[in-house]
């Protein structure tokens, strides 16, 4: 698993763990099971502090994609690679419509609409 970070993004360093370890989950490098480098590990390789590591780790377990066991770490869901996936795919089409100057309400709205559509 390859955990990469840009210093210049906008994007914090724990939301940039976090989107790391989805998209391997999302593109098949990490399954049901596997466990992510223990934080402290993680944050050495990095050069940041172990706190943000634990950050973006929490961030993933907002999102049910991980559980956080003590003494075991952080171990990948059994639904996490398409739970990811949907994710990823979310958050691109949140971007694009927000290009395309769509409030959060209007976005939530099209979504909504597509789900049960007017008869």
């Amino acid at each position: 698993m390859l955990v990469t970070i840009d210093r210049s993004s906008p994007l914090s360093l724990a939301e940039q763990i976090a989107a790391s370890v989805r998209r391997n989950m999302a593109d098949g490098k990490l399954h049901k099971g596997d466990r992510l480098p223990p934080a402290r590990t993680l944050a050495h390789t990095l050069d940041i502090n172990m706190h943000t590591v634990l950050r973006g780790y929490q961030l993933l377990k907002d999102e049910r994609l991980i559980e956080l066991r003590p003494g075991r770490g952080a171990v990948v869901t059994a639904d996490a690679p398409s739970r990811a996936l949907v994710i990823e795919a979310c958050q691109r089409f949140i971007q694009l419509a927000q290009k395309a100057g769509m409030s959060g309400p209007g976005i939530v709205q099209l979504v909504a609409d597509r789900i049960n559509p007017i008869s």
